[in-house]
């Protein structure tokens, strides 16, 4: 039977060293402040915010939010932005994506400060990515399963890693993170040709793909550790999955996230953790001025 790797216990400890810098924060005066834009109802946002929300009151965060209606047009986007980007009191903001399709996304992200955006959605926060440089912020979901690794013990140095998916939001990201840590990376998706093979040959597995079932029995091997970021509905089960197929590949590997209760638990502390990080880079900022 595989250790399950849990974002709980990670996501605690997160929360738990934050308070302290949370104090320090406070008695300079400064309440690190978030910032929500949200377009529409979409269920998945609301349920993140609420996350979002919890987390932010647990550590000490104020948070603000500023929602707009489904058919709101560009111009009111960019003036939310605006008034974000203009409020020195807000450290970080978290927008929304996907933006519904009468949005332009590229000029809502990039309308925004890059050292308010603390979920990696800017070009100036990808660059410190790809860069290795303390840039803006990556996104949180791809930091979340650097976290999870190394909280959890997990050796990167030098380690065999495969990462499945190869989106903006955690593949790319995540890739460029765990080079940073001097694994050797493999970068698949679902094109490639014999994916299965190149899992196998992985000793850590992060797969984030999109697709449930994506990675199942034929992919694992013995030893392996695996963090599945796919969280998919299986309307069948009844349930949320990730995009491994989690009885398939249970009992071959050493470790394994579960969905849910694995990456998605340490994403909302990776957020908190980021918006502090932007509050204390403007204390400094502003004393240095």
């Amino acid at each position: 039977m595989a250790e399950l790797l849990r974002g709980a216990p990670v996501a605690a400890a997160i929360t738990g060293e934050l308070a302290a810098r949370v104090e320090a924060l406070k008695a300079r005066g400064v309440v690190p402040t978030l910032a929500i834009v949200r377009v529409g109802e979409r269920p998945d946002d609301l349920s993140y915010e609420r996350g979002a929300c919890k987390r932010a009151e647990k550590v000490g965060i104020a948070v603000e939010r500023f929602v707009l209606p489904a058919d709101c047009t560009q111009d009111e986007l960019l003036a939310v932005i605006g008034r974000v980007n203009a409020d020195p009191t807000i450290h970080g903001c978290l927008m929304f994506r996907p933006l519904p399709a009468t949005l332009d996304e590229a000029a809502a992200c990039a309308a925004l400060d890059s050292e308010k955006d603390v979920d990696g959605i800017t070009q100036g926060s990808l660059y410190g990515v790809f860069a290795n440089e303390p840039t803006g912020f990556p996104p949180c979901t791809a930091e979340a399963v650097v976290e999870l690794l190394e909280r959890s013990g997990v050796a990167l140095e030098g380690a065999r890693v495969t990462v499945v998916g190869r989106s903006l939001v955690i593949g790319k990201p995540v890739a460029m993170m765990l080079q940073a840590r001097h694994a050797t990376v493999t970068m698949c998706h679902t094109r490639t040709r014999d994916l299965a093979a190149a899992c196998r040959a992985a000793e850590v597995l992060v797969v984030a793909a999109g697709h449930a079932g994506t990675v199942g029995a034929d992919a694992a091997a013995p030893g392996q550790v695996v963090v599945d970021v796919g969280i998919n509905w299986d309307e069948a089960a009844g349930k949320l999955v990730g995009d491994v197929a989690f009885d398939e590949v249970e009992p071959i590997v050493a470790a394994i996230t579960p969905v849910p209760g694995g990456v998605g638990a340490v994403t909302t502390a990776v957020l908190a953790q980021h918006v502090v990080a932007a509050a204390e880079r403007s204390c400094a900022a502003a004393a240095s001025e």
